[in-house]
């Protein structure tokens, strides 16, 4: 009789031992897969003469990844055109700053103190993105790794938010030392100046570009914009008073704050990943700074709704993904001189990159799509969900992927570490 009660016994414990073995190797796998896109990302994608990330690779040869980079006459006669679009220069703000955020969950979770001279490394390249050419709160881009100095003219309202953003959770990490505290202080306060400055009505809201000229393409309008980027100018205002504690800053931010959240109510679900993650960074500084009880309720609503916005964007992505062949997926960009050109309206010609516009894309959504919930109050990982970053990840080879996107597998990893839902 003793043995029909002990043996059910052992076979949980058995039953318990191997699920959790399962899950420990499972765990294993995703950190050595996590392991190679970190390798990859400094060792391909950052650019140590400028100290930022550049947006694809044309090559998997050593020292050949980003042969396609702009020259620096290139950059100064603004070809091909003043945004540096498909150049692999146009989105090192944005990367910057997703980067940085990611080192902050990723100390949170490992402590590890190497993290600190990476955050000061990505923090000089953003530090350099805002300076180098002399126009105080100009974002530029990024910076022309052969002379160092070079940058297209025409910015964008993503480039500046993610480049706040970044600023800002890095200003609050214990990443973070006093003497880079002021100069976040300078360079958030220098952006809010450029849009108290530049950002009226005469304007049409337009921060302009850096010869001082109103932007063609609509790109650097803060206000008078769409649902997803109606909270990027109080955003900015935010941060920096909150850094600075400078009741100028402040009033800007009160006097758009309310309008900018209900604006933000109505997020269109078919919007890309991109634009909505930069509605999110935007929406969690503001969520963290309201002290308003019933527009941080609201803030927090509309949050949650752009996480489940993000699950369905997961969603479709993985299935575009799945008809690919690991040949496509391994497709490299190419260089931007060789391809046809498309002028756009505005007279901005931009090299097209054709199918692998679509791969570049799609590695870069599934990692911004994840990250979605994962930054709403509460985090949130639904079990589909997280099955699906779990594929993501386990099914790319990082050692030959050619999308920036890596770094945000990488984000969505350690933010979904740092919420205990990997």
């Amino acid at each position: 009789m003793r043995f029909s009660f002990v043996l059910p016994s052992l076979l949980f414990v058995v039953s318990l031992a191997s699920a959790h073995a399962e899950t420990s190797s499972a765990n294993a796998s995703l950190e050595s897969k996590m392991n190679e896109a970190w390798d990859v990302a400094w060792t391909r994608f950052f650019q140590k003469d400028v100290e930022t990330f550049m947006d694809y690779l044309s090559s998997y040869e050593p020292g050949k990844e980003q042969a396609h980079l702009p020259t620096a006459e290139e950059v100064k006669r603004q070809y091909p055109n003043p945004c540096g679009y498909s150049t692999g220069m146009e989105d090192g703000m944005i990367l910057g700053g997703a980067v940085l955020s990611m080192l902050c969950d990723r100390y949170a979770v490992t402590k590890e103190e190497d993290l600190r001279a990476k955050a000061a490394q990505v923090f000089s390249g953003m530090k350099r993105c805002g300076t180098v050419h002399g126009v105080p709160g100009y974002v530029a881009r990024n910076v022309c790794p052969e002379d160092r100095k070079s940058v297209y003219i025409n910015s964008s309202r993503d480039q500046v938010t993610h480049y706040v953003h970044g600023l800002w959770k890095y200003y609050h990490s214990p990443l973070v030392d006093e003497p880079t505290k002021a100069e976040i202080r300078k360079l958030c306060a220098e952006v809010a100046e450029r849009m108290i400055a530049f950002v009226t009505p005469e304007n049409d809201y337009d921060f302009c570009r850096a010869d001082g000229q109103r932007c063609p393409l609509g790109i650097c309008r803060m206000w008078n914009v769409q649902a997803h980027e109606a909270a990027r100018l109080p955003m900015i205002y935010a941060a920096a008073w909150d850094v600075t504690q400078n009741e100028r800053y402040r009033e800007q931010w009160r006097k758009y704050a309310a309008d900018a959240i209900a604006q933000s109510t109505t997020p269109v679900e078919t919007k890309p990943a991109y634009a909505l993650l930069q509605m999110q960074a935007s929406l969690e500084l503001l969520y963290a700074l309201e002290p308003d009880s019933a527009l941080k309720n609201q803030i927090r609503e509309i949050m949650q709704k752009v996480g489940g916005l993000g699950e369905k964007r997961l969603d479709h992505t993985v299935k575009i993904i799945a008809k690919k062949t690991p040949e496509e997926m391994r497709m490299l960009g190419p260089d931007w001189r060789t391809v046809p050109v498309w002028k756009n309206q505005k007279g901005y010609p931009n090299p097209q990159w054709g199918p692998y516009r679509e791969i570049w894309h799609i590695t870069r959504e599934a990692g911004e799509a994840s990250l979605l919930p994962l930054m709403a109050d509460p985090p949130t990982m639904s079990a589909p969900q997280k099955q699906q970053l779990q594929d993501v990840i386990l099914h790319t080879d990082y050692l030959h992927n050619s999308s920036c996107g890596i770094i945000y597998h990488l984000a969505a990893y350690w933010k979904a570490r740092r919420a205990g839902a990997l």
